[in-house]
């Protein structure tokens, strides 16, 4: 069974870059077939995919975030990262990494807050 689990700053201010990890154990981020998603939820709203990074590194985007976003792996350390750039308020939300693997969402991580402001 494949457990997620995301990390990084719980504030940030704006205009500044939003950095999340999320390591993987259970299985490995280089399986084939599988993609590495993030998702987030901004309070009252509903969850907003926010991209993914295959398990051979390529990257898909949202089309609403993607002029600001980034996605990096460490093969090494069996984890994958959110980079999202020239954040404000609106950016605050719960994030989550999960899998995608078999036409399906597999496992997600719990879950983090991340609050842009000043």
């Amino acid at each position: 069974q494949v457990q997620l689990q995301e990390s990084g700053p719980g504030l940030v201010k704006p205009s500044q870059t939003l950095s999340l990890t999320c390591t993987v154990s259970g299985g490995s981020i280089t399986t084939s077939g599988y993609y590495w998603n993030w998702i987030r939820q901004p309070p009252g709203k509903g969850l907003e995919w926010i991209g993914a990074i295959g398990y051979e590194g390529s990257s898909y985007y949202s089309p609403s975030l993607k002029s600001r976003t980034s996605f990096s792996r460490d093969t090494s350390k069996n984890q994958f990262s959110l980079q999202l750039r020239s954040v404000t308020p609106e950016d605050t939300a719960v994030y989550y990494c999960g899998q995608y693997s078999d036409l399906r969402f597999g496992s997600w991580g719990q879950g983090t807050q991340v609050t842009v402001s000043s």
